[in-house]
C-alpha cells in the first residue's frame, strides 16, 4: 500500500504535529486517529486554541464543577482544565515518544502570555507547569521575547523541555539557539542528563507574508515580491540551524546526549486564498524539522500535497529576496518586531477572553 503524503514527510526527516488540542479531540478518538492514520506525532496548543475549545459545548463542565469546590480563581481553573487535556494527550502520545527515542510524541502548553516580558514569572510558571503535568513528553512554550531568552536558558539548564514560540526574525532565532546551547552547557556543568531534554524553535510562517504583503500593497507596484518572504525567511532560518548545530561546540554537547533544537514551522495554514493551500508545507520539507498543522491543512495535504525535499533549495534566492524587499521599501526588522509584538498581544487577548469565559461558565454552573 503506498504511503500517504504526510507519511512520506517522515522519509524526508520531517515530523507532523497537530496545531490543536481539545477535550473533544481526545474523547472522540480523533487525536488517536490522526496519530494512527495521518502520521501525527505531536500536538501543540496556545491560548487562542484553548479559548476556542473551552467556548465550544459542555465538555469541560463536569471537571469545572468539581474544581469550583476548591477554587474560583479563573486562571487556576484554566490550568486544571488545560492541564488535564495536556496530560491525557501526553499519555496518548507516550508510545510515540518512547518508540522514537524521545524525538517526537510531545504535547505543548504555553505559559501565561501576560508574562512574556517578565523573566522571573515565566521561569516560575514554566517550572510549575512541568511539575504539575509531570510527563516526560511535555513541552512548555515560552515566547521568544528578549526577556524570554534568559527564561529559556534557565529552564534548559534545569533539564526541562521547552517549545520556544513566536519566533519571526533570523536575529532572534540565533539568540534562541544560543540560549538553548548555553542552557545545555550549564546543565552539563551541573552533571545533568542532556539526553532527557528536548526543544523546538517555533518559527511563525504565514503571518510574515500577511504583514509583508500588506506593506507591499501600500507601497504599490510590487506584486512580484508578494507571498515570498515567509518561505524565504524559514529557509534562511534552517540554513542558520545547520550552522549553529554543527562544529566543535555542538559536537561536545551531542557526545553527552544532547539533541539539536529542531526548527518547527508554525502558523502554516494559508491565510491568502490566492496562494496554494499547502504552500507552507510543500516549500519547507527537510530533515530534523517539525511542521505543526491545523486539521484543515492536514486534510488538504493528505488530499493533494506534494512531498519533496524542498527546504534547502533556493537559499541564495532567499537572501536576494531580502535585498529586493529592502530596495522596495520593506523594513525587515520592523516587520518582524511588529509581528512579535502583535503575536504577544493576540495571545494575551485570547488568554483574557479565555479567563472571562471560565468566569462566566463558573457563574452559570454555580447558579445552576
Amino acid at each position: 500500500m503506498p504511503k500517504s503524503p504526510l507519511h512520506t514527510l517522515a522519509d524526508h526527516g520531517q515530523s507532523v504535529w497537530c496545531d490543536n488540542l481539545s477535550r473533544e479531540l481526545l474523547e472522540s478518538g480523533e487525536l488517536a486517529r490522526l496519530v494512527r492514520e495521518d502520521a501525527v506525532v505531536g500536538v501543540t496548543s496556545n491560548p487562542t486554541i484553548f479559548q476556542k475549545a473551552l467556548a465550544a459545548g459542555d465538555a469541560y463542565d463536569e471537571q469545572l464543577r468539581t474544581a469550583l469546590a476548591e477554587t474560583n480563581d479563573p486562571k487556576e481553573l484554566f490550568i486544571r482544565l488545560a492541564g488535564a487535556d495536556v496530560a491525557d494527550a501526553c499519555d496518548l502520545l507516550h508510545p510515540v515518544w518512547n518508540g522514537t527515542g524521545g524525538l517526537d510524541g510531545y504535547v505543548s502548553i504555553e505559559v501565561d502570555p501576560t508574562f512574556a516580558y517578565d523573566t522571573e514569572a515565566t521561569v516560575a510558571e514554566a517550572t510549575r507547569l512541568h511539575a504539575l503535568i509531570d510527563r516526560p513528553n511535555l513541552l512548555v512554550k515560552i515566547p521568544a521575547t528578549k526577556p524570554g531568552l534568559p527564561a529559556i536558558e534557565d529552564m534548559i539548564a534545569k533539564g526541562k523541555s521547552i517549545n520556544v514560540t513566536l519566533i519571526f526574525s533570523l536575529a532572534r532565532y540565533s539568540e534562541v539557539a544560543a540560549a538553548y546551547l548555553r542552557g545545555l552547557e550549564r546543565l552539563a556543568a551541573a552533571g545533568g542528563d542532556l539526553g532527557t531534554v528536548a526543544s523546538v524553535a517555533s518559527f511563525f510562517v504565514s503571518r510574515v507574508d500577511t504583514e509583508t504583503d500588506r506593506r507591499l500593497e501600500e507601497l504599490g507596484g510590487h506584486d512580484d515580491l508578494k507571498g515570498q518572504l515567509a518561505v524565504a525567511n524559514a529557509k534562511l532560518a534552517y540554513a542558520r540551524f545547520r550552522e549553529l548545530f554543527s562544529g566543535e561546540r555542538w559536537e561536545e554537547l551531542a557526545a553527552r546526549g544532547a539533541s539539536p533544537q529542531r526548527c518547527l514551522w508554525a502558523s502554516t495554514s494559508t491565510k491568502n486564498p490566492a496562494y496554494r493551500d499547502v504552500v507552507y508545507v510543500e516549500e519547507l520539507i527537510g530533515p530534523l524539522t517539525v511542521n505543526t498543522l491545523p486539521e484543515e491543512t492536514i486534510r488538504a495535504f493528505q488530499d493533494h500535497g506534494r512531498p519533496a525535499p524542498t527546504l534547502e533549495r533556493g537559499v541564495d534566492e532567499a537572501t536576494a529576496l531580502l535585498e529586493r524587499l529592502a530596495v522596495a521599501g520593506i523594513d525587515y526588522a520592523d516587520v518582524t518586531e511588529t509581528l512579535e509584538r502583535e503575536g504577544v498581544e493576540k495571545f494575551a487577548d485570547s488568554f483574557a477572553g479565555l479567563l472571562e469565559g471560565i468566569r462566566a461558565s463558573s457563574g452559570a454552573l454555580a447558579a445552576a
